[in-house]
């Protein structure tokens, strides 16, 4: 099968909420030798949120640089970014963490892997779906209606992670195998997009023929004008 055109690229703000941006963006493509997207978002905000994100998309990049993709291969680098995230933040008491979700793409397929909130969003053939599952209580909160969407309950497990990068019993990730098709956009963001701009706005952006670069920028000024009430980041792989 003939390999896709792709085209990437990535964009991240601070927002209005904290001084500092603990969002971590990588985004390698066209004309590097494998097309990899990572965000993470750090957990906090503090130097153990920063240490939990550069660490982990550092580290994700270095293990799946040579080895050929494969769901083996992301388990891997999702486990060291484990090790060396708990590892580090032993060395000062306050929360050491990150969520992770990263895409590396090998020929006509991509392979997806998820820790925590970030998400990964899939265009196609005019349907936005979401590829990801929250690891939140808020999501099984969502899924199984223990209380309203809009209720206090549901807004504070929101902040409640399930699996996260750094997490003590350094969970897996879930790992997902997809196909890429021309007309395809991937989106990876953090929660400061996926919460911040709504369904209806990030179809209409991600379908909307733009380029990457000008999609994600669509994104964060969306996200900056309902408030900007976190960090945002969004990594966008386009299909031709």
């Amino acid at each position: 099968m003939t390999a896709p055109q792709l085209s990437v690229a990535g964009d991240t703000q601070i927002g209005n909420r904290y001084p500092a941006n603990y969002d971590v963006l990588a985004v390698d493509g066209p004309p590097a030798d494998r097309t990899v997207l990572v965000v993470a978002d750090g957990m906090g905000s503090g130097r153990g949120s920063a240490f939990a994100g550069r660490t982990t998309v550092d580290t994700f990049r270095e293990v799946t640089r040579t080895g050929v993709p494969s769901a083996d291969l992301l388990r891997a680098a999702v486990a060291e970014c484990q090790r060396r995230v708990i590892d580090g933040g032993r060395a000062w008491p306050e929360l050491t963490g990150c969520t992770l979700t990263a895409l590396v793409v090998d020929g006509a397929q991509a392979w997806i892997t998820q820790v925590g909130d970030s998400r990964c969003y899939r265009w196609r053939d005019g349907l936005l779906e979401q590829l990801t599952v929250d690891h939140t209580e808020a999501w099984l909160g969502a899924v199984n209606g223990w209380w309203p969407h809009d209720s206090r309950q549901a807004q504070t497990a929101r902040y409640h992670l399930l699996r996260y990068v750094g997490h003590p019993d350094a969970p897996e990730p879930d790992v997902l195998n997809v196909a890429l098709r021309p007309g395809d956009v991937l989106c990876l963001c953090t929660d400061g997009i996926g919460e911040e701009v709504s369904y209806r706005k990030l179809a209409q952006v991600l379908g909307s023929g733009a380029t990457p670069a000008e999609m994600c920028s669509q994104l964060l000024a969306e996200a900056l004008a309902t408030g900007g009430n976190d960090n945002a980041t969004a990594a966008i792989l386009k299909v031709s």
